[in-house]
């Protein structure tokens, strides 16, 4: 089909779609009215309304050709046809009315397509191509496909006075993912910084290109409030602007969201919980990383891409009408996603990672997993492919490292447990029974605690 279209000549193309708007126009006949009863027969109406307005109606939302339309929108539609039928309780009739619709289009899903991106004026073909021709989609972008757009100077200019030049690549594949429906990169994306360098303009921007296609909310309100969940159905993109630094007491929704193939479990308030997809990537600006109370997994660490932008010039004015300057390079921002989108396919969805990036996200774990610095540490622990040592002892050592380093220490069983999951990243064997001075205990092969060698009474640091 679309290369049927692309042939045709454009004379041809405005001839079919005038006979187009004449056969919509000649079906537009008002036959749900009738006078002699002075009565609107509903069932005439909703066919009536859905051709001249195709709708469907999916997980709680309404789509029409182009994307999310909300409630409010199409009863107000509905309204200004019946002002001159219905004359008393016009607005109980038009939401009956809209009800009675609701369920003449529901369905169980929408189309979701991640080979084209869904533009205001047509379909983006990523393999290459674009047509004017629409389709029902979960998400239409409020924006012009322009092929001929000027280079986005102004937004280039702001983006290298943020980031890492290095670090720009990571940016332009996150926002061209966040136009297609999938979850596949498995990731989601943080900026850091102290404060006042500009992160949340990239927020901005992200509205420019999304519209209504994105939410604003916590990350802490998502990863707690029940309700959240179901706030991003159907929507591209959740920003969070500012990112709390409390460690997060849960984050299997997080973890959830992020990796998302399957149906979750949403709930609305005063509905039925019910199963749905989401397709929602995250995005969040804060002065420091995301961290969690509990969960030291390599599942929480690997599904963040943590950013850390520059430190703000002291030399450096704001421009007041930076804003402005962005909106009115919208569609040449749009050209420059689409080259990070199609970089990512390429790349079968593995984010292009800067060296400084993994420096600075390795450095943030061992800020945050006082497991992964104590084996990082030296003087307390030693590797010996032979050597053998019980749990107990190195406890014993992790809990000397921690009362020397003021660092608040694991529980015993959550480091046991930790230890044991990530044995064979850090080098060493778990073994249920370790032998040492004619005493069998849980242990591990390949390291062994100094402060036992050394016949150092472990009782001198317990008061610490």
């Amino acid at each position: 089909m679309k290369d049927e279209w692309n042939s045709l000549d454009e004379n041809t193309k405005k001839a079919l779609l005038n006979v187009a708007r004449q056969l919509e126009s000649a079906s537009d006949e008002v036959n749900w009215f009738d006078q002699k009863a002075n009565r609107i027969d509903e069932v005439e109406f909703c066919s009536w309304f859905i051709r001249r307005h195709p709708l469907k109606y999916v997980g709680g939302i309404f789509y029409d050709i182009d994307g999310i339309v909300s409630e409010e929108k199409l009863k107000k539609e509905i309204v200004d046809i019946l002002k001159p039928y219905v004359k008393t309780n016009i607005v109980k009739k038009a939401k009956q009315v809209l009800d009675a619709i609701r369920y003449e289009v529901l369905c169980d899903s929408m189309p979701k397509h991640t080979d084209r991106v869904h533009f205001k004026n047509g379909t983006y073909f990523i393999d290459g191509g674009f047509i004017p021709e629409k389709e029902f989609c979960s998400n239409r972008l409020p924006i012009n496909y322009n092929p001929n757009a000027k280079e986005p100077v102004r937004w280039l200019k702001f983006l290298d006075e943020l980031l890492f030049p290095e670090d720009i690549a990571t940016l332009q594949e996150f926002m061209g993912y966040i136009f297609i429906p999938t979850t596949k990169a498995q990731a989601m994306l943080l900026l850091v910084g102290s404060g006042g360098e500009g992160k949340s303009r990239v927020g901005f921007v992200c509205r420019n290109l999304l519209g209504n296609n994105m939410t604003v909310c916590s990350v802490n309100t998502l990863s707690s409030n029940r309700f959240a969940l179901a706030d991003q159905e159907g929507m591209l993109l959740m920003i969070d602007d500012d990112m709390k630094m409390e460690a997060l007491s849960d984050t299997g929704i997080i973890k959830a969201v992020v990796t998302m193939e399957d149906k979750m479990n949403l709930e609305r308030k005063g509905q039925q919980s019910y199963q749905g997809y989401l397709n929602v990537r995250i995005m969040a600006f804060g002065n420091g990383s995301l961290n969690s109370l509990y969960d030291k997994s390599d599942g929480f660490y690997r599904r963040q891409i943590t950013l850390r932008v520059k430190e703000k010039s002291e030399n450096r004015i704001d421009d007041r009408n930076l804003s402005e300057k962005l909106t009115s390079e919208t569609e040449g921002i749009v050209l420059w996603c689409l080259e990070g989108l199609k970089r990512l396919i390429a790349n079968e969805f593995h984010f292009t990672i800067s060296a400084r990036t993994v420096q600075n996200q390795t450095e943030l774990r061992k800020d945050e997993d006082s497991i992964l610095d104590f084996f990082e540490s030296e003087g307390y622990i030693s590797f010996k492919e032979e050597a053998l040592c019980t749990t107990k002892d190195l406890y014993e050592a992790y809990m000397l490292w921690a009362s020397e380093n003021l660092v608040k220490p694991r529980s015993e069983n959550s480091f046991s447990r930790e230890v044991k999951q990530r044995a064979s990243k850090l080098g060493i064997t778990y073994l249920k029974n370790v032998s040492i001075d004619r005493k069998t205990a849980r242990g591990y092969k390949g390291l062994y605690a100094n402060h036992i060698v050394d016949n150092v009474p472990f009782e001198k640091f317990k008061g610490a």
